[in-house]
């Protein structure tokens, strides 16, 4: 029977991003004067895993590389080379390779091959280095039962070794046999007991063998001896003797030990592979567009129970008491699920955060100036959706803030500064919504120029504005301050698209500035896009629903506060404070119950600083929402961000209230 492999890429290219993802932080964070061992031997286990997994499929272009890096690595960890900083870029580079080259084999997107050359023979150069580490830096290896022998290498430089394994799954064969047939020509050899035993001729050595068969078995349970170089010839082998293949081999134990999950990293205590083992099947990876249904099934059934809370309410307390009481647990049960469905769409910031110390090292070292990133708050959670769409706009703000906010080395010390900045990158949370903070401890903004170059533009600015107004100027269309145009700022764009991408996901942006000491722009955030806290108005005869965050009070106004404006519309005044007077009826063309404001009611509403106040009919209540796209199922309307169901069966849009008041 012909398995399909192909059914099994998702699971390597999955492991793999999470393999080399894995690799390039702990490459960030290792002392390159002084490594831990712990994090070179997981470094060397990603490279070794995804070559694995590489070779299993036939992607060959990506076990070369590895192998190549595998081999540098493994120097390097056994102590026979010194950790250097040329290793550690070239290893970054050799991740980049690596992700380009999956992109190819995942997506089909183009590759570039004079890279993956390049990136070769500079692995293959360094290899060749032989600058001896300092002797407490190299790591100590794993060590099994061997004869006491010394191995004797044939004229080409190889070794014979003779691995008899215990008493294993064929699972497990098959998958050390393609595993170690990548290391040289390898027999597998049925013995008396039915156990097996491979003999390889390989120019590796004996540590690369225990480090192969460790992801599978444990080092003690490993009997290797030694034999004379090139003997016994695989030409020769006996009949009993099976030629394992190099490549191919039972598909699903093949992806099993494919890409195993690099170890956290930690100074302490690692857990063993049993542990590990235990810890692996407490989850589970399932596709987005299933939880995503699920998500829409529990939405269902809050819209359900919602009518059937709205049914009982019509029946005798008294007569229907354990009917209210069943519904009421009903009720608690439903919202418990929510919440925990819900909850599995969330996603750690470091989702986010993890991708931005490579990006800052090698932009500062661009720049030439010195950057230290720092992560707070990387396990708060976000909706996967909006984790995404973040993703864009913080990027915009992290690469300003190193080219405009933190200055070059020589300036810094001028000014009694350490030549090395500091980028913070923080999420918290905040009542029901998460607050990202990019701050950096550079030059702060100018005032003067921003006025200067808002004023030269024709915006309409003042000397006497409060800061926090002029500090928003820089998310004007076309604004900028940048003296010179590189290719990574300068040209005006970028903070207006970050504004408008995340007031699109119901965010707010803020900023906050010291001259000499600094800035924090500050992102708000709701938790989620797919449920909400709102409020229900009423006019004529249509119900819409107001996101509750915008609402600030709701009031029935007199009939002298409101006035009229020629040509601008209607304001009403609030406390001293006069606010544009948004008539629903007339954006909509509904025919209201009170067309004259002193018989409504009015929202107060305030979203990007701005505030307005809502004519509706009447206040109905207030309710959590099922939020459904209204654009993927019928069409884009204007003033409208989407839909959700009533309790009552009938279908309620929810108001866009940032664009209402644009």
């Amino acid at each position: 029977m012909t398995i399909d492999m192909s059914q099994f890429y998702q699971v390597f290219f999955d492991e793999a991003d999470e393999l080399l993802a894995e690799m390039e932080k702990l490459l960030l964070d290792i002392d390159v004067a002084d490594p831990d061992s712990e994090d070179l031997n997981a470094i060397f286990r990603a490279a070794h895993s995804i070559k694995g997994g590489a070779a299993t499929f036939g992607f060959n272009d990506i076990t070369e590389v590895t192998h190549t890096l595998e081999s540098l690595l493994d120097r390097i960890r056994k102590g026979e080379m010194a950790l250097t900083p040329e290793h550690v870029d070239a290893f970054l580079v050799s991740k980049d390779v690596l992700t380009m080259l999956m992109g190819g084999h995942h997506h089909g997107t183009a590759v570039d091959q004079a890279a993956v050359s390049s990136v070769s023979a500079r692995l293959a150069a360094l290899s060749k280095g032989t600058v001896a580490a300092p002797a407490a830096a190299a790591p100590q290896p794993v060590e099994a039962p061997v004869a006491s022998a010394t191995p004797v290498a044939d004229a080409d430089g190889n070794f014979c070794f003779r691995i008899e394994l215990p008493d294993v799954p064929q699972r497990d064969v098959d998958a050390l046999a393609t595993e170690l047939g990548l290391l040289g020509e390898i027999v597998q050899e049925v013995l008396a007991d039915k156990r097996v035993a491979f003999t390889l001729i390989t120019g590796e050595s004996q540590d690369d063998i225990v480090a192969i068969c460790s992801f599978v078995l444990d080092p003690d349970d490993l009997n290797i001896t030694h034999g004379s170089a090139g003997l016994p010839s695989l030409a020769s082998a006996p009949a009993a003797v099976e030629v394992a293949p190099a490549v191919e081999a039972e598909p699903v134990s093949a992806v099993a030990v494919a890409a195993p999950p690099v170890e956290a990293r930690n100074p302490g205590r690692r857990a063993t592979d049993k542990e590990a083992g235990s810890q692996e099947s407490s989850s589970i990876r399932v596709g987005v567009e299933k939880v995503d249904q699920l998500i829409n099934l529990v939405g269902e059934l809050v819209i359900t129970q919602a009518m059937i809370e709205q049914r009982i309410l019509a029946l005798d307390p008294l007569i229907h008491e354990r009917l209210l009481n069943s519904a009421n647990q009903l009720a608690r049960n439903t919202r418990d699920l929510q919440e925990a469905v819900m909850s599995i769409r969330m996603m750690p910031m470091d989702y986010v955060f993890s991708r931005f110390p490579r990006m800052v090292r090698d932009l500062a070292a661009k720049l030439g100036k010195k950057v230290e990133i720092i992560t707070r708050g990387a396990a708060t959670e976000l909706d996967k959706g909006l984790i995404e769409r973040i993703v864009d706009p913080l990027t915009h703000l992290v690469r300003n803030s190193v080219d405009h906010g933190i200055e070059m080395p020589e300036q810094r010390r001028t000014t009694g500064k350490s030549e090395t900045g500091k980028l913070i990158l923080s999420a918290a949370h905040q009542g029901g919504n998460i607050v990202i903070e990019v701050t950096d401890d550079g030059g702060g903004l100018s005032r003067d120029r921003i006025l200067a170059k808002a004023m030269q533009q024709g915006l309409n600015v003042s000397e006497t504005m409060p800061d926090i107004d002029v500090w928003q100027l820089i998310f004007a269309p076309g604004f900028s301050t940048a003296e010179v145009v590189t290719d990574v700022s300068g040209r005006g764009v970028g903070m207006d698209v970050v504004k408008r991408n995340i007031s699109a996901m119901g965010g707010t942006v803020e900023i906050r500035s010291t001259p000499g000491s600094g800035s924090t722009i500050s992102i708000s955030l709701p938790l989620t896009l797919a449920i909400l806290d709102g409020m229900s108005v009423k006019v004529g005869d249509e119900v819409y629903i107001l996101p509750l965050g915008y609402v600030i009070e709701s009031l029935q106004p007199m009939a002298v506060d409101v006035k009229e404006i020629a040509g601008q519309g209607k304001v009403v005044k609030v406390r001293e404070e006069y606010l544009p007077l948004i008539l629903l009826y007339e954006l909509f063309d509904i025919e209201p119950m009170y067309s004259d404001p002193s018989q409504g009611i009015i929202v107060i509403l305030e979203a990007e600083g701005k505030k307005a106040a809502l004519l509706v009919d009447g206040l109905v209540g207030q309710q959590q929402v099922v939020v459904k796209n209204l654009e993927s199922n019928f069409r884009k309307v204007p003033g409208i961000s989407g839909a959700t169901i009533l309790g009552d069966g009938g279908v309620s849009l929810i108001l866009d209230v940032s664009a209402l008041l644009r």
